[in-house]
């Protein structure tokens, strides 16, 4: 009877952690998006008490739609801009701080991080300042080099505005993987790197044949998370910096999902949108997943 009574109050323990958790994500991840697919095979504004179903009718529109053509080719430019930025940086200074006797390397660490306790919102401002043509830091940094005081307007050039928002968003993320990397990289015995060095393996093919290939499951979480982050996160800075302009120049599915759905009141034709943007993703990931597969190497003691 004991050992039943301890079975049955295990089992409510449990429970009581779980069931909450499935409630709450039922409600808020998988409702949402049923809803969504749901409301993309109807023509409605969001307020009205009427819905047209129009079937496939807004994916078609889509595939015409050269705005949304625009903007998944925006989403797919900063997820590659970010990916190579982030890892290559992060992983830079990863190594840095881990493998070099760099003094100081706690406050550092916390100085890369600082952005990743800042709200996306207050980076977006922040970055508005720095690109700023009269009162900005770039150009005042730039006059320094030229005789004339410099006044480029760095988020009004059509077809080299999305080329702006890469460093803020690879700035933001930064501090963020790098720790990732750093509680990997210190995970692997020093051993390791001291039989490198007895061998004369140089600093390169320690990273390269010790380094890379045992944090490799922890960069492959990275770049996963930083695509599927991009693809449905970067409608924040995108908003915040440039509304989706100049002309619409950099619209990524997620500011022109807002736009359709909530300023021009398509909403049908804005959950179509975030139907596309979740199985694009989906494959995306996928996709990364089986090209980034390999033998887990294992740690020996």
């Amino acid at each position: 009877m004991r050992t039943r009574s301890a079975l049955w109050r295990r089992k409510l323990f449990i429970a009581a952690f779980i069931i909450p958790t499935f409630l709450f994500f039922c409600l808020f991840m998988v409702y949402p998006v049923v809803q969504a697919l749901y409301n993309s095979f109807f023509d409605w504004s969001g307020g009205s008490e009427t819905k047209e179903f129009v079937g496939l009718g807004n994916f078609k529109e889509l595939l015409s739609d050269p705005i949304m053509h625009i903007a998944i080719g925006n989403d797919y430019f900063l997820v590659v801009g970010k990916v190579i930025g982030i890892m290559i940086i992060a992983t830079f200074f990863a190594v840095a701080l881990t493998r070099f006797n760099i003094r100081g390397s706690g406050f550092f660490r916390a100085i890369f991080f600082i952005p990743n306790v800042i709200s996306v919102v207050v980076i977006g401002v922040l970055w508005n300042f720095i690109y700023n043509p009269q009162i900005g830091f770039l150009n005042a940094f730039l006059s320094l080099f030229t005789e004339n005081k410099v006044d480029i307007t760095w988020l009004g050039f059509p077809q080299h505005t999305i080329w702006m928002l890469l460093p803020p968003t690879i700035w933001a993320g930064i501090g963020f993987y790098m720790i990732l990397m750093i509680a990997a990289i210190v995970n692997i015995p020093a051993s390791y790197y001291e039989s490198a060095n007895i061998d004369g393996a140089n600093q390169w093919r320690q990273f390269t044949n010790i380094t890379v290939p045992l944090i490799w499951e922890q960069m492959k979480v990275s770049i996963l998370n930083i695509v599927f982050t991009t693809l449905n996160g970067s409608f924040v800075i995108v908003w915040i910096m440039t509304v989706g302009g100049p002309d619409n120049t950099t619209q990524v599915m997620g500011s022109y999902l807002y736009q359709m759905a909530f300023r021009q009141y398509h909403f049908g034709y804005g959950a179509a949108i975030g139907v596309v943007i979740l199985v694009m993703s989906l494959i995306t990931t996928l996709v990364l997943q089986r090209l980034m597969k390999r033998d887990t190497i294992e740690m020996g003691q």
